[in-house]
């Protein structure tokens, strides 16, 4: 039996080499920022998710690093909430906004930064102030697309 870690590592490395690196990149960038975060793995038929969660709950996920096969996306569960000024944001359903990250922008952007942050301002419940945040695989699809192209 594989601990957590290990299972999310095996679900990134069925992605091509390099945007294994570049999600492995952005959720450690982000594990860094916000250490107190459940990561919340959901490895799903069209895509592996690592949600950013103020709880063990799928209502708590903030923001998510997002696989698929070509590239890796951002989705903010409240990012109608957030102000874009630079139009970042991509979508238009009711709730949910994402920013593909590709070369016009990386997971390190400032206006990527500003938006994390307003989502962390709107998370509920908050981010707790202290202690590490666990690694939870949340499911596994049975069936899945292919996470190369």
């Amino acid at each position: 039996m594989t601990g957590a870690g290990e299972q999310l590592d095996q679900f990134i490395d069925r992605f091509a080499p390099d945007i294994a690196a570049q999600g492995r990149e952005a959720i450690a960038f982000f594990r860094k920022r916000h250490p107190t975060a459940n990561l919340l793995v959901y490895d799903n038929y069209n895509a592996l998710a690592v949600g950013f969660a103020s709880n063990a709950k799928r209502g708590g996920i903030i923001f998510s690093v997002t696989f698929y096969p070509r590239w890796i996306s951002l989705f903010f569960g409240r990012g109608v909430e957030l102000n874009d000024p630079d139009k970042t944001l991509e979508g238009s359903g009711s709730t949910i906004r994402h920013i593909k990250l590709r070369d016009r922008i990386s997971h390190d952007d400032p206006r990527v930064l500003a938006l994390i942050d307003q989502a962390i301002k709107l998370a509920e419940p908050p981010l707790p102030q202290e202690g590490q945040g666990a690694l939870i695989i949340q499911s596994v699809s049975e069936k899945q697309r292919p996470r190369r192209p």
